[in-house]
């Protein structure tokens, strides 16, 4: 069962939906889209900002990185394990019984604007640890604040994406719950090194769906998404 910290997230991501769709019917598509670029360009800085924390180390002779090898190794055999569990495809499936038990047939944006949001209210070092303080010490400090950012986010992304966003609190209940069952299982392994791992990795997806949304691409993010368990058990590992 999930946690309380998890139920107020969920709550939150419902509330921050309806709010944006309410206000999105009153732009016109000319405006949307210039929300669409808005969000998309926050949410690609706030991946590049994530990454660039965890990547540059300040020495004595000035700034240099560290992690590329992590990175590069964790976002190849991620992306070859999503593509060989063809993860995009079920989640694009359940968006599409989504869209059909909604009444939302004629909802073009509804897919794109579940998978997205989901993506991005489901990435992170905070839909880890918040859960596991959760289930371990009772504390759901971490997923109240999660909450507040969850609330904006979702607002933002379904002012341009739709309704669809607004049911990404579904992902997110059931991932948080499973770590919040599996807390005194997980713990052990987040490490301070796994935990930059996983935020390093996980800015990185955050940041494929900012371009996803500003430049029109298509990066398979959903495929890319056990990149963040494979960043984990190389920290792990390696400390």
């Amino acid at each position: 069962m999930p946690g309380f910290g998890t139920i107020v997230d969920a709550v939150c991501i419902i509330i921050g939906g309806l709010i944006g769709l309410i206000i999105g019917k009153r732009f016109s598509s000319r405006f949307q889209e210039t929300l669409l670029i808005a969000c998309g360009l926050s949410i690609l800085f706030i991946g590049v900002s994530g990454t660039i924390s965890q990547m540059l180390v300040l020495t004595d002779d000035g700034f240099s990185t560290a992690g590329s090898v992590l990175l590069v190794t964790s976002l190849t055999l991620g992306g070859l394990i999503g593509e060989g569990l063809d993860i995009e495809r079920h989640m694009t499936d359940f968006g599409e019984w989504l869209k059909k038990k909604t009444g939302s047939d004629n909802d073009n944006c509804f897919v794109n604007g579940f998978v997205s949001a989901s993506l991005v209210v489901s990435i992170g070092a905070m839909a880890v640890l918040g859960p596991i303080n959760e289930g371990l010490y009772g504390d759901s400090s971490v997923l109240y604040a999660k909450s507040v950012l969850d609330l904006i986010l979702v607002l933002l992304m379904t002012l341009s994406h739709g309704k669809g966003c607004i049911f990404s609190f579904i992902p997110v209940v059931v991932i948080q719950a499973l770590v919040t069952i599996l807390a005194g299982a997980i713990r052990p392994i987040m490490t301070a090194e796994a935990i930059a791992s996983l935020t390093m990795v996980g800015s990185v997806l955050i940041a494929s769906l900012g371009i996803n949304m500003v430049f029109d691409r298509h990066i398979r993010v959903s495929n890319l998404f056990p990149s963040v368990i494979i960043a984990i058990i190389w920290a792990f590992v390696g400390a």
